[in-house]
């Protein structure tokens, strides 16, 4: 009979589902040595985020078939490890955003009143009434960082306490923002200048960290409020301490911390910080929720139904293998596509070029959509629900084909359009290898093979730049691999592509930005 490992301790309801068809062994006290030891038993395995499930767990599962984190993060899980076995990892991204949502406007509303040091106060026999004079909410503006499912979801509650609710997301369109009820603000800077209380709801990505610090606090209002109950990090603590001590900003409510466990951070114990030690899931509901939406997920995955939440949802066997060949291209075109727009588009375009536009193509619209959307949204992102994160965000999708293509076997050409600007990316294989190429980046050709850090700089084509640039780059002791530019015409305007050995600091490209003649630079981290 399959056998099924729940290690930690999820809903009875979900042990029970999964016992009608399955052996199961509920062991939330197993030692790792022991689970080294028997884990080649079970087809299944269930944990939370306590258990470490790693390269050489993996290796002594000879019979796994899948994983399931009841939860939303897989920090825990050597997802690249079980993908290479075969392995399915599968999560419960809809869990918890309930619970987030509640957390955060628990420590709000608690911020506001000064409730825990009211009740503290009055544990030692003190009637402080005049000391702890709160704020209302009424009325005022709250500004959301990052509208998406959690955002959502306390948009709409500070909505219903009568607050003016803006947004800074620049992945969501005006229309959303508009059925929402609520204001969409062009930059992050808009949003700091008017904003009564702030509260984060991003996922943490070399984007966001440290996205509030020193010179956004400036811009802030003095007496600002500010929640995280999203990932820490993304506030710069030592700027926030700062921004305290200064007055500032009046309160801060947090709930995640760069480093955890957070019991020797300094503002645990400020007294203007309300911080709690990461409960933002930590309901009976959240966790009863997560367990057995896992174990409905599990049981679907060992008897061969539709699963919608596989972390590492394979390519589906069905595909053409000439398609196939394309899909980590794709991917690899929609997360270049999202560091290029800057934001919100409108509509994302396929094209599909050459012998490609014979073949079903479906796939490569969806594996472009995931790489799209990888670093903008808490969730991981699948086959499954990366076009409803394009129809959550308002984002039409659509695919044109033609067997003519003037330069390659086969490309991909993908474009974002936003009101009436567009950013267009391509992209093809070359060679018996089947080595992949960008080919087009923003409106000029271009020649230069994909890796984990690249740059683009779009400059005026006159002598010298190349090496302005590249003399900056060597002066900070960052190698340039491989290079190549594109232009149109003599003396217009180019772009330079570049591969580096290592990442580029936003100091570093902040340098080359100011170089006279160069338009913009963008550094890119691939995988």
């Amino acid at each position: 009979m399959t056998r099924v490992l729940v290690k930690e301790k999820i809903a009875e309801s979900g042990i029970e589902l999964l016992r009608r068809d399955f052996e199961v062994d509920y062991l939330p006290d197993m030692s790792r040595e022991e689970m080294l030891r028997r884990i080649g038993e079970y087809e299944a395995l269930i944990v939370r985020s306590a258990t470490k499930v790693d390269a050489e767990v993996i290796r002594a599962a000879e019979r796994l078939k899948v994983i399931g984190r009841a939860g939303v993060g897989v920090d825990n899980i050597d997802v690249e490890a079980a993908t290479k076995r075969g392995i399915m990892v599968i999560n419960a991204p809809q869990s918890n955003i309930i619970s987030a949502a509640e957390q955060t406007m628990a420590l709000l509303l608690a911020m506001c009143r000064n409730i825990p040091d009211a009740v503290n106060s009055l544990r030692n026999r003190c009637w402080e009434r005049k000391r702890f004079e709160g704020v209302e909410l009424y009325q005022k503006v709250m500004g959301i960082v990052g509208l998406g499912r959690i955002g959502t979801l306390v948009a709409q509650r500070c909505l219903a306490f009568g607050m003016r609710v803006i947004a800074y997301d620049p992945y969501i369109s005006e229309e959303k923002a508009r059925r929402l009820g609520v204001e969409l603000v062009s930059s992050l800077d808009e949003l700091l200048a008017q904003s009564d209380f702030i509260s984060v709801h991003l996922p943490k990505t070399p984007e966001t960290y440290h996205l509030i610090s020193d010179g956004e606090f400036a811009k802030m209002k003095d007496g600002v409020r500010i929640l995280n109950v999203a990932r820490g990090g993304i506030i710069d603590e030592d700027a926030l301490y700062r921004a305290l001590e200064s007055g500032k900003v009046a309160g801060a409510a947090l709930d995640v911390f760069e480093n955890e466990p957070a019991t020797e951070c300094p503002l645990v114990v400020h007294p203007r910080v309300i911080a709690t030690p990461h409960l933002g899931a930590s309901t009976q509901e959240a966790q009863d929720r997560a367990g057995f939406m896992i174990a409905e997920q599990v049981a679907a995955a060992l008897k061969g139904e539709f699963v919608s939440n596989v972390v590492n949802l394979p390519v589906p066997a069905e595909v053409d293998e000439t398609v196939r060949l394309f899909v980590p291209l794709a991917e690899k075109l929609g997360l270049l596509l999202t560091h290029l727009v800057e934001g919100h588009v409108d509509e994302i375009e396929l094209e599909y070029l050459g012998e490609l536009a014979n073949h079903e193509t479906g796939v490569l619209t969806v594996a472009t959509l995931k790489g799209f959307f990888e670093k903008i949204v808490f969730e991981p992102v699948n086959y499954v629900n990366a076009p409803l994160f394009a129809k959550e965000k308002g984002i039409a999708v659509r695919e044109t084909k033609s067997e003519q293509t003037r330069d390659y076997v086969n490309l991909i050409m993908v474009r974002g359009r936003r009101d009436e600007s567009e950013v267009a990316v391509g992209g093809t294989l070359v060679g018996l290898s089947n080595a992949e190429r960008f080919v087009h980046v923003y409106e000029y050709d271009i020649d230069l093979g994909p890796s984990r850090y690249m740059a683009f700089f779009r400059y005026a084509d006159v002598p010298g730049m190349i090496g302005k640039i590249g003399t900056i780059l060597g002066n900070n002791n960052i190698n340039i691999a491989h290079m190549q530019v594109g232009r149109k015409k003599i003396g217009g305007e180019a772009v330079m592509g570049i591969n580096v050995d290592v990442p580029i600091p936003e100091e570093v490209m902040e340098e080359i930005r100011r170089v006279p003649k160069v338009r913009d630079g963008k550094f890119i981290q691939l995988w």
